[in-house]
């Protein structure tokens, strides 16, 4: 049996992480919507600058949970938008690699960066340690979230 008070603090988190994670929703549509593009290229471009090298369309697809087919629509949006473009693995000719075009990305980057800071401030008077438990559950809710994805494709949809 759970304790009382850690009860009532699952269930406090519980709709802190609901209300967090539907204003986020929200606040990348209103970005997207500021930059004239979709929630979903906004989020992928995110992906892709943080990459480490530039994936292809099936790592994007991978990466995002698409199919690769809507995947491949993404990427020929954002192409035609100039934000990535498609170039020839040179280890491997047979596959494509997607990378983002730097000035075009900077648009996206410079839009970040302003309301960036206030982001910043939140976290400002957290100490290190805080601030590494907030990494952890990040970093533990990323990879849940991907296995909970999976889980989920896996399953037939409900009627």
């Amino acid at each position: 049996m759970t304790p009382p008070r850690r009860a009532r603090l699952y269930e406090e988190l519980s709709m802190a992480s609901r209300r967090y994670l539907a204003s986020y929703v929200l606040f990348n549509q209103a970005i997207a919507d500021h930059l004239g593009l979709h929630p979903t290229d906004v989020q992928f471009l995110s992906l892709l600058t943080a990459a480490p090298t530039p994936p292809t369309v099936r790592e994007i697809a991978e990466m995002t949970g698409l199919t690769t087919g809507s995947a491949t629509r993404l990427v020929d949006r954002l192409e035609r938008g100039g934000y990535v473009k498609r170039t020839p693995d040179r280890a491997d000719r047979r596959r494509v690699l997607v990378s983002p075009v730097p000035d075009r990305i900077d648009r996206v980057t410079r839009v970040w960066d302003d309301l960036g800071r206030s982001w910043q401030a939140i976290l400002d008077d957290h100490t290190e340690e805080e601030l590494e438990v907030i990494t952890r559950h990040l970093a533990r809710a990323h990879d849940l979230s991907h296995a909970q994805m999976d889980r989920l494709r896996s399953r037939p949809k409900p009627d």
